[in-house]
């Protein structure tokens, strides 16, 4: 649901702290409005100073990004990395095909991704050193924020998340790039992050506050419930029964007389363009744009059996549509959390099966064609496309290197070596960036770092990654201390 923004610093709940005249215009003309979307996107509109002198190839390229993540640690071995003459021990149990790249080999469960790799970028060198980063947890904080954090509980997993945790990448995003559009900026479905029971670290906007959590949709259902997305509900993104939008327009028109009775508070709060906010949030709610974004029942048939009749090919049709209708971020995590059964892709043990007939036929489909479909569209230009997890798998099956126990048909955690894809704002098209070692246990030629990752998703977007971000003590931090991959732009 829609969460109420409050200002840095000033949130009702801290009583200690005087009630600043912005705070109240904001809380009393959420009142009047009966919205705190007018606040939300008046928040998500004050952006820090960026820094504009990196320039280079890709720079401010993307306008949108939609990351898939796939939490869990997907086999890169398995999938788009798989190795030939190794012991049964090692080896994959699927067979190898040819795809658009000459050379280039993924596994018979990417069928139709072997057909549009031409499409995109792959780097088989994802590499790090663990660093007590062999838990799912702590790796997605490290992918999701850019930052890695030393307190951790006794089980290995990190605490549940704190205001003062650093934020998402797409909370960073929407507060420098602000969206220009009537429409929700960021979007996180249909699950949250989670390991076990840790839930949502690394997903929300920790110190920037809660103005710049994403919109979460996460529909009811268990992750195995295929058809959740066909339940989705946008309650909060509709006009309550009993308040017209003529209604809801006499109310900003109140508001407006009020301000203009005001002059001291219209001067204190002039630089907030206010009226510009609250018009954006009466545009959202009174036009339905949000809600038939949501709406997958307008899409045709065919394509949504084209992206597959599931939990994740629905999502990545969804986050198509969202990115369509003006959102700057869309993450989609993987419907079923790490440290998990069936679809999930920590396969401690019956890989075989899993990978082949579950999680494999649904990446498959849905990642192509969310791929293809945007190109089609001529939306991939400005559209950044990623898919990563936290590490990949090891190469020696049935072995511990996490202090799991892992069958004979099983893969441990493995940072040391894994595949992303990026794909459209510039990107390099049919190209492999890095290459592992004969056993895909490391690189063997450009080792890339996720903090990179981060890095040059920031650049595409035009942000330097070394911009100076102040944390809850008021410290400054870097986005991330990494630089941005350059050679993976045309």
């Amino acid at each position: 649901m829609l969460k109420l923004p409050g200002g840095t610093c000033s949130d009702l709940c801290d009583p200690h702290l005087k009630l600043t005249r912005r705070d109240l215009l904001r809380v009393g003309g959420a009142g009047m409005l009966g919205l705190s979307l007018g606040s939300l996107l008046k928040l998500q509109a004050v952006a820090a100073e960026t820094g504009q002198t990196s320039g280079g190839p890709g720079w401010g390229k993307a306008k949108s990004i939609i990351m898939v993540y796939l939490q869990g640690g997907p086999s890169h071995l398995d999938l788009w990395d798989p190795k030939e003459n190794l012991p049964d021990s090692m080896v994959s149990p699927f067979s190898t095909i040819s795809t658009k790249i000459p050379g280039v080999k993924f596994t018979e469960v990417l069928g139709e991704l072997a057909k549009v790799n031409d499409k995109f970028t792959m780097i088989r060198s994802m590499s790090y050193t663990p660093n007590g980063l062999f838990n799912h947890t702590a790796a997605i904080y490290q992918i999701m924020t850019g930052y890695t954090t030393d307190k951790v509980s006794p089980s290995g997993q990190l605490e549940p998340p704190d205001p003062k945790d650093f934020p998402n990448f797409g909370s960073q995003l929407v507060r420098l790039r602000p969206s220009t559009e009537p429409m929700l900026p960021f979007v996180m479905l249909p699950r949250p992050l989670q390991e076990s029971n840790v839930v949502g670290k690394g997903g929300a906007a920790g110190f920037l506050g809660k103005a710049f959590d994403p919109y979460t949709l996460y529909p009811e259902g268990d992750d195995m419930a295929m058809n959740k997305m066909d339940h989705i509900k946008t309650d909060d993104l509709k006009l309550p029964p009993e308040v017209f939008a003529v209604r809801l327009k006499r109310r900003a028109h109140l508001r407006e007389s009020i301000e203009q009775a005001m002059p001291d508070i219209d001067k204190a709060v002039e630089k907030y363009n206010l009226d510009d906010y609250y018009t954006r949030a009466l545009d959202l709610i009174v036009s339905g744009r949000a809600r038939n974004a949501f709406d997958l029942a307008q899409e045709p048939d065919k394509m949504r059996d084209r992206y597959g009749r599931n939990t994740f090919g629905q999502s990545c049709l969804l986050a198509r549509r969202l990115i369509e209708a003006g959102t700057r971020v869309v993450e989609v995590i993987w419907p079923k959390i790490a440290n998990s059964d069936n679809h999930s892709w920590d396969v401690h043990s019956d890989l075989t099966k899993r990978m082949k007939t579950q999680s494999g036929p649904m990446l498959d489909k849905g990642l192509s064609a969310l791929i293809s479909d945007l190109d089609d569209r001529g939306m991939l230009g400005e559209t950044l496309v990623v898919a990563i997890g936290e590490f990949g798998r090891s190469p020696q099956k049935g072995v511990s290197t996490s202090g799991n126990v892992n069958s004979a048909d099983g893969r441990d955690h493995w940072p040391y070596c894994y595949t992303s894809i990026l794909a459209g704002a510039g990107i390099k098209r049919g190209y492999v960036h890095g290459k592992s070692d004969k056993t895909g246990s490391s690189p063997s030629e450009d080792p890339v770092h996720p903090m990179e990752i981060l890095a040059t998703i920031y650049h595409a977007f035009g942000i330097d990654p070394d911009t100076i971000v102040y944390n809850h003590l008021k410290q400054p931090r870097e986005l991330v201390k990494a630089h941005a991959v350059t050679k993976l732009f045309a």
